[in-house]
């Protein structure tokens, strides 16, 4: 049974796992979520998912939410295809670094850059009105988490050492949006090793294939 993955194609957090699954070379359907029809909020949708959000697989019948976490899954999963996302389970160091890495993007990078979406993106959507002063506050802590990304990214190729993790792909959705909003925040080149950092995870071939719809 091919794995089915069950969201809207330009969510962050669906194309978050198709990058992956894309990297793993593991086939997938996507299953339409319709957001104007409050899709994501109907029983039976809530039954796989209680918080009403975007995605979640079913995997021949296991099912399971949250983008991340699908994406650790699949990643283990399927270890021994595709680009290796996670360091060996033995290497304690690696895995330290790794762990690292997932939380700094987790708890530094994604609050400032999805708020910074939320405010200028998705509130247009809803027809709400954009809080220029919380825009002006996410900005200002977003550049100073970068320059803590540039001190990290000058003593090694990505975040958790010299090989890509899921730790570097988990930013692909949200970083994309920060230009699409006219932000240069990962194209300044005051952070080089940032630039470059951005430039080698943003062109792999499994974010180009599903950037614009996954």
């Amino acid at each position: 049974m091919v794995l089915k993955l069950h969201g809207s194609p330009l969510s962050t957090c669906v194309r978050r796992v198709a990058t992956v699954l894309k990297e793993k070379d593991v086939p997938y359907e996507l299953v339409p979520v319709d957001f104007a029809k409050r899709e994501h909020k109907a029983p039976a949708f809530l039954e796989k998912n209680p918080f009403g959000q975007v995605p979640y697989i079913d995997d021949d019948g296991f099912i399971l939410f949250e983008s991340r976490a699908i994406a650790r899954y699949v990643t283990v999963k399927y270890a021994h295809q595709g680009a290796q996302l996670l360091p060996p389970p033995g290497d304690l160091q690696k895995l330290g670094l790794f762990e690292r890495a997932a939380s700094i993007e987790l708890s530094q990078f994604d609050p400032s850059a999805s708020g910074l979406a939320f405010e200028n993106v998705f509130k247009k959507m809803r027809g709400q009105e954009t809080d220029q002063e919380a825009v002006e506050s996410l900005k200002a802590t977003l550049s100073l988490k970068l320059d803590a990304y540039e001190k990290i990214l000058s003593k090694s190729k990505y975040l958790a050492g010299d090989e890509i993790t899921l730790a570097d792909l988990f930013h692909l959705p949200y970083g994309a949006m920060l230009k699409l909003q006219g932000y240069d925040f990962l194209e300044d080149e005051s952070r080089p090793n940032v630039v470059r950092w951005w430039k080698d995870i943003s062109s792999r071939p499994s974010w180009q294939a599903v950037k614009d719809g996954a």
